[in-house]
C-alpha cells in the first residue's frame, strides 16, 4: 500500500502532467476511431510507393504553397487544404484513381481525406506521417513544378 500512497502523492503534485497524458491519449484514440469511421486508410511511405507504381495512384499534396515549393513528391497535385473545398472539381478526373493525400505530418491530410470521402472519392489513403515520414524513408522530393503552375 505504501507504493500506492507515493503514486497518489506524485499524481496530485504533477496533475498537469497527468492531464496532458490523458488529453494526448484521448486525441490519439479519437483520431484512430475517426479515421476508421470515415473509411480512410493510412499508408506509410513504402506502401504509397507501391500504390503509385502498381495502381497509378495520384498524390495530392494539401500543404500551403511555401511548404510545397520547399519540396514535394514528384508528379503530385497541389491543392492546399484551405482551398480544397473550392477546388475539389479539379480532382474530378481522378475520381476513379487511388488517391494518396499528404501534408507535413498527416493531420491536415486526414481532414482532406474526410472531405474527399464526403464528395464520393472512394479510394482515398492518408500518407501516414506525411512528407516528414517520406523524407525519413529516404524517398525523393523535388522542387520542380509542372509547367503552367
Amino acid at each position: 500500500m505504501p507504493d500506492m500512497d507515493k503514486f497518489a502523492s506524485f499524481a496530485a503534485g504533477n496533475w498537469q502532467l497527468f492531464l496532458a497524458l490523458f488529453v494526448t491519449l484521448g486525441a490519439i484514440l479519437w483520431l484512430e476511431v475517426w479515421g476508421r469511421v470515415r473509411g480512410v486508410s493510412r499508408v506509410g511511405p513504402l506502401q504509397a510507393t507501391t500504390l503509385i507504381s502498381h495502381e497509378d495512384a495520384l498524390v495530392l499534396d494539401v500543404r500551403e504553397d511555401t511548404e510545397y515549393r520547399d519540396g514535394h513528391i514528384i508528379d503530385s497535385v497541389h491543392i492546399p487544404l484551405s482551398r480544397l473545398r473550392d477546388r475539389i472539381g479539379e480532382l474530378e478526373r481522378y475520381r476513379d484513381r487511388t488517391l494518396i493525400v499528404g501534408c507535413r505530418s498527416g493531420h491536415r491530410s486526414a481532414r482532406a481525406c474526410g472531405q474527399l470521402r464526403k464528395q464520393g472519392f472512394e479510394k482515398v489513403h492518408n500518407l501516414e506521417g506525411g512528407i516528414l515520414a517520406w523524407q525519413n524513408a529516404n524517398l525523393p522530393l523535388t522542387r520542380k513544378t509542372k509547367k503552367g503552375k
